[in-house]
């Protein structure tokens, strides 16, 4: 167990779980601009896998890892669209509708990737970019400035994210039509017209997400995102629907990944327990979760279709 605790376990599992953290990190922020306009978008995991299927196969035939990337903001683009228009203009229960757009990502994937290409064939994984200086830290620099363009990006997206839910006109209607919808449409805010926009930018989060999952492996296979998209649902809660709890919450599903998948390279965790210690990372958010979630108070009118004059 010694070689467990050594400087150079310690920074690969750091850097890992940086890298692991970042398609949940993305997918938990555009939910959060979903959830605080008070809609809940259940489908996240089915937009993840198409949007993973659409950046795998754009960089399959351009070798452009940010023509991929395009590619599955794209499909979240209209996969966001589709839900808005279910969850706001037809006010289906949003819970039922949600599902159905996770087994329409999770169906139409695998149909595209069986008819489209058929065998798993390796593709572009995104750069590394070291950070002039700073990548030449000992320990630190391995760790935190030895990443991706894409890891850099999602980690910026959290202050911008804030900024805009909490300082901008737009924010303010969002957290508006999330409270009390009643009240911000006697304003004149377009209660709809804004959770179209939340939900849209949600579902392009996600689209986003699940490209950069697929690209950062390098392969796309059946149910890639193996329930991520749920566990990024979740960490909207845990992260007490704000950007930087949810970091936080991402990060530790990654350590915990990143710290299963090191034990099972040192060969520490026994073959027949790996699949069992595979499940850890669920287990263990969802632990946090039920903890955390009595202190957390949801928008008051999540899940709650708006209809002016009722």
């Amino acid at each position: 167990m010694g070689e467990v605790f050594t400087a150079a376990v310690l920074v690969a599992v750091v850097a890992s779980a940086i890298r692991l953290a970042v398609p949940l990190l993305l997918a938990s922020l555009g939910e959060t601009f979903g959830q605080r306009s008070g809609v809940l978008n259940l489908g996240v995991d089915g937009i993840m896998l198409l949007g993973a299927f659409a950046g795998y196969y754009a960089v399959l035939k351009t070798g452009n890892v940010w023509l991929g990337l395009l590619a599955g903001a794209i499909v979240g683009l209209f996969l966001g669209l589709a839900s808005s228009f279910i969850a706001v203009t037809l006010k289906a229960e949003q819970g039922i509708s949600g599902i159905g757009v996770y087994l329409f990502g999770l169906g139409m994937s695998d149909l595209l990737f069986q008819k489209l290409v058929g065998t798993p064939i390796p593709i572009n994984t995104f750069p590394k970019v070291d950070i002039p200086i700073l990548s030449d830290i000992p320990y630190l620099g391995p760790m935190f400035f030895q990443h991706s363009t894409v890891v850099y990006l999602a980690f910026a997206a959290i202050p911008v994210s804030t900024f805009i839910i909490n300082r901008t006109t737009f924010g303010m209607n969002i957290r508006a039509v999330g409270e009390y919808p009643e009240a911000a449409d006697t304003l004149g805010v377009s209660v709809a017209g804004t959770r179209w926009a939340a939900e849209t930018i949600g579902g392009t989060l996600a689209g986003i997400a699940g490209g950069v999952l697929a690209i950062s492996l390098g392969i796309f296979q059946q149910n890639l995102t193996n329930g991520a998209g749920f566990i990024a649902i979740a960490l909207v809660y845990f992260g007490a629907f704000t950007p930087l709890g949810i970091m936080w919450g991402a990060l530790l599903f990654g350590a915990i990944n990143a710290l299963v998948l090191e034990l099972k390279t040192l060969e520490i965790i026994p073959r027949d327990l790996s699949n069992l210690a595979a499940m850890a990372p669920a287990i263990i958010t969802i632990l946090a979760l039920a903890v955390v979630a009595r202190r957390i108070r949801a928008p008051a009118a999540l899940t709650k279709p708006f209809t002016r004059g009722h």
